[in-house]
């Protein structure tokens, strides 16, 4: 579940960078600091209701907008399911090679035991969930 801090944060900066405005310049429109507009784009401060309609009207969209997924193009989530799936092909890589480092040495029997670990460890995590 995506938070509403993190799509508004998406969001003024995507509608930022159409109308090719900087943040100093959304910051003067709406009578704030540009520290302020940053804080909230870091996901670091939470902007009031009347701030948030200020914000819409200076970026031109509907309140409900910033809050939209439907703004979230579909190459950044493509972008982020190829990251994720690279990080998990890494990882399960690095296992596999540490597993056949220890078997190459002749091992067998701590690669075994690694192996039998990890998985008693998986399974009785799932089982506490």
């Amino acid at each position: 579940m995506t938070s509403l801090t993190k799509l508004l944060a998406f969001n003024m900066k995507e509608r930022r960078r159409i109308l090719g405005i900087s943040q100093a310049a959304l910051a003067e429109k709406i009578n704030t600091s540009t520290h302020y507009i940053a804080m909230i784009e870091l996901e670091k401060k939470t902007p009031s209701l009347s701030m948030i309609e200020r914000i819409a009207g200076a970026l031109e969209v509907d309140s409900p907008e910033l809050f939209s997924m439907q703004s979230i193009p579909s190459g950044a989530v493509l972008s982020l399911q190829k990251s994720v799936m690279e990080d998990v092909i890494n990882a399960v890589g690095l296992a596999f090679i540490g597993r056949l480092k220890e078997l190459e040495e002749g091992n067998i029997e701590a690669a075994k035991e690694k192996i039998r670990k990890r998985f008693s460890r998986s399974s009785s995590d799932e089982e506490n969930k």
